[in-house]
């Protein structure tokens, strides 16, 4: 089987490559990538390193989102349509968020073994979604395969986002013009790739999320950070709240998915870890009072 794109990760952790062969010979090890531009071959991909901090460049929703983008732009302005209540995610100041590559081969190319999706508002937009659903530091975080993986939004200090559960669905509440990371944590002793969309666009290449695109490697008992649309191998505009018209996804076209943010997990090829449906129905069926008296000790 053909081997397929590498994917990203941050400082601790690394992006990864799927497929079912092993990886090639001479691939960059991470150390290796950081100091590289990023490779021309397919299966080349990226891992972020634990440094992030301001460029200097200050936040402005007006500015252009990006290279590319005035075609779309001007064809929002033929077509004008009304302006939306509550909140989308612009395209932030730059921040330093550098990368390196490192192989990752999929178990699945292009299944996940989980997916996780905040839709996120202002507190009034929240309420009108869940129809007055009481909201909470503790709801704002989602719990994947069991806690095998936890998921959550921060703001600039690195406090969680507020959020409520209403309709098995999850939702957090942000402000206009705040700051926020997507914090992704793994529990487990096992590699995995975290595909990563803010309002149906890709994180690292800002076009439309797909299950195929490659993501962040997320590594054994580690935490990755992923604090905006990735603009070079060392930096990435920045996640901020915003108006849904100043939203980058609506400056690149189109605002029909503005308001969702997702993550797609995938395991690695030979990993023998994973939480699919047969291994949580165990865990259900587990007695906590499988006997009935005590009995004593096998003899030595």
């Amino acid at each position: 089987m053909r081997p397929q794109l590498l994917l990203l990760v941050p400082a601790l952790f690394t992006f990864a490559c799927a497929g079912s062969a092993p990886p090639p010979s001479g691939a960059p090890t991470r150390s290796e990538a950081a100091e590289a531009p990023p490779p021309a071959q397919p299966q080349a991909g990226y891992a972020p390193h634990a440094e992030s901090e301001s460029a200097g460049e200050p936040y402005d929703e007006s500015a252009p989102a990006a290279s590319g983008a005035a075609a779309d732009r001007h064809a929002d302005v033929a077509q004008p349509s009304p302006r939306r209540p509550g909140l989308g995610t612009t395209w932030g100041e730059t921040r330093v968020s550098r990368i390196s590559t490192t192989p990752f081969f999929r178990a699945d190319s292009v299944s996940p073994s989980a997916v996780a999706s905040f839709f996120y508002n202002d507190r009034q937009g929240v309420q009108e979604m869940t129809r007055g659903g009481f909201v909470t530091h503790d709801q704002g975080v989602i719990s994947v395969s069991g806690g095998a993986l936890t998921v959550r939004l921060l703001d600039d200090a690195r406090r969680p986002l507020p959020g409520v559960q209403s309709g098995g669905r999850n939702y957090v509440v942000g402000q206009h013009g705040q700051r926020y990371v997507i914090q992704i944590q793994n529990h487990t002793p096992a590699r995995v790739e975290a595909v990563a969309t803010v309002d149906g666009l890709d994180v690292i290449d800002g076009r439309e999320g797909a299950f195929t695109k490659r993501g962040y490697i997320v590594m054994p008992y580690s935490t990755v950070e992923i604090d905006g649309f990735r603009r070079s191998t060392d930096t990435v505009a920045s996640f901020r709240f915003g108006s849904v018209d100043g939203s980058y996804a609506a400056r690149k076209g189109s605002s029909r998915n503005v308001g969702v943010i997702g993550v797609a997990f995938f395991h690695e090829q030979g990993d023998r870890w994973g939480w699919g449906p047969g291994e949580t129905r165990r865990r259900h069926d587990a007695d906590p009072f499988p006997g009935g008296f005590a009995e004593p000790p096998p003899s030595w």
